[in-house]
């Protein structure tokens, strides 16, 4: 990333890496960084904490779907009322996006994680005791708010406390159990009133609350705020108390005091030469991991199998399971086979699952293939569903939470979980008038802009895998 202009006059650029180089050539060409003496549990500990928050998420995207009838039927809402209580989650989600930055940068990691966790008990509080659609759009929209905020600092925190090895597939567990809590919320939900799972959506937040005594702060944000012996206590911490930690906190305080030179950003500043090709990644990412059609097809997946004529509950199921099965392989690999190739395969693997269910429903409408056509369906979406798990889901998330620089990232991350949550209330919201337009139509569309984002990855988007955020962060200013 560019770190570019000069600081006193803004117009030349700096070129100068800003981090310490590996002393062991071993270590740079297998790309680790052993901290001798060392071990990771507080890191494996503290990722658990976090992610509890990413189940949450899960719950929270997951409720809609199985509750939808019991919801209509005992509250006597319309369609159009439903609607609205679905997609108000991706409109509250916005505005915690808006702030999820700024309240990461002010209370640390650590307290965006609290805050959420208590605006999403009262969201689930509200829903519980609704006794009308009012209650009940407000707890949806507090829920949303609490999501918001955990989608951009649950990558971030656990991007900035694991090391370089470890930090693709930690961040990818953040997908992984947004998919788990979206999955069990599927399954459970055919089991227990919509009330009932109200409360058993409490539970990761109780998690999380408590959690978070027992896992130190992100000693990134701690170096940022000038807080230097609780910085140190926190990655020896992190690292293991007989870990040797001089030379990773040296490098995390040199390039910290290079960023403090600069100016603070504002949102207008990411758009300076120096930011823009981060800020392009990062939000170019997000707006195709969600206009590609995934939030569409995950709050109405139930209605996509009827239409199509094939069992509902029977085709959740699979999609289900499916999901954590291959989102929990591609926290195994990510650090194998790398960021840019998962993206690639995924997005191939989206346009293949559009078009397969695009066909079903054009044999369907236009009377042909009948027998063939809700097979071709529930073949297209579980392809659909098994590729984002694979790469689209996770992957975008772990590179915004390395290419932003730490004087950026309240800003920058900002801005690019707005624009995720917006493409989800835009999906979610027009899915039901789009398939109304046309049935094929609507997946053909998405089929084209997942091919438009393979364009994208191959021109625009880096390799991050084996490298610090430090280096990363240096070598887009190459």
């Amino acid at each position: 990333m560019a770190l570019g202009d000069d600081i006193n006059n803004g117009d030349a650029e700096v070129r100068v890496p800003l981090v310490h180089q590996p002393k062991n050539k071993a270590d740079e060409e297998d790309g680790t960084t052993h901290h001798h003496g060392g071990n990771q549990w507080m890191v494996y500990l503290s990722t658990f904490v976090a992610v509890c928050g990413s189940y949450e998420f899960g719950c929270g995207v997951g409720y809609s779907s199985p509750t939808q009838s019991a919801i209509t039927e005992d509250l006597s809402l319309s369609t159009a009322e439903f609607s609205v209580f679905a997609s108000i989650l991706t409109f509250g989600a916005m505005i915690g996006a808006i702030t999820s930055g700024p309240i990461a940068d002010l209370v640390g990691r650590k307290g965006a994680m609290r805050a959420a966790s208590a605006v999403c008990v009262a969201g689930w509080l509200a829903i519980y005791f609704a006794k009308g659609v009012i209650p009940l759009d407000i707890g949806r929209l507090a829920l949303g708010y609490g999501i918001g905020v955990y989608s951009y600092v649950i990558p971030v925190f656990i991007a900035e406390i694991a090391p370089k090895e470890l930090r693709g597939a930690l961040t990818a567990a953040n997908q992984l159990l947004i998919v788990c809590g979206v999955s069990v919320s599927f399954v459970i939900g055919t089991f227990v009133t919509w009330r009932a799972l109200a409360l058993i959506g409490l539970i990761p937040c109780a998690v999380v609350v408590f959690g978070l005594f027992f896992i130190p702060e992100s000693p990134r944000w701690l170096a940022k705020t000038g807080r230097h012996r609780d910085f140190e206590a926190a990655l020896q911490k992190l690292r293991g108390k007989d870990a040797d930690i001089s030379d990773e906190a040296a490098e995390i305080q040199d390039y910290i005091e290079t960023l403090e030179r600069l100016p603070k950003a504002k949102i207008l500043d990411l758009f300076q030469r120096r930011y823009l090709r981060s800020v392009i990644i990062g939000v170019g990412l997000m707006v195709f991991q969600q206009f590609g059609g995934i939030n569409g097809i995950c709050f109405y997946v139930c209605n996509i199998f009827e239409s199509a004529g094939f069992s509902s509950s029977l085709g959740t199921i699979i999609y289900a399971v499916l999901q954590v099965v291959v989102t929990a392989l591609n926290t195994v690999v990510i650090d194998r086979a790398g960021r840019k190739p998962l993206i690639l395969v995924a997005a191939a693997g989206l346009v293949i699952g559009c078009l397969l269910t695009g066909t079903s429903f054009y044999l369907k409408e236009h009377g042909l293939a009948v027998d063939t056509a809700p097979i071709l369906a529930v073949v297209g979406i579980l392809v659909y569903i098994g590729f984002f798990s694979a790469g689209m889901g996770s992957v975008p998330w772990v590179v915004m939470s390395e290419i932003f620089p730490i004087n950026i990232k309240g800003v920058a991350g900002s801005l690019a979980t707005l624009v995720t949550w917006f493409g989800a209330w835009a999906v979610s919201y027009t899915f039901n008038y789009l398939v109304e337009w046309s049935s094929y139509g609507t997946f053909f569309l998405f089929a084209t802009v997942n091919a438009l984002a393979i364009v994208f990855v191959i021109t625009v988007v880096p390799e991050t895998k084996g490298r610090t955020l430090e280096q990363i962060q240096a070598a887009m200013n190459a």
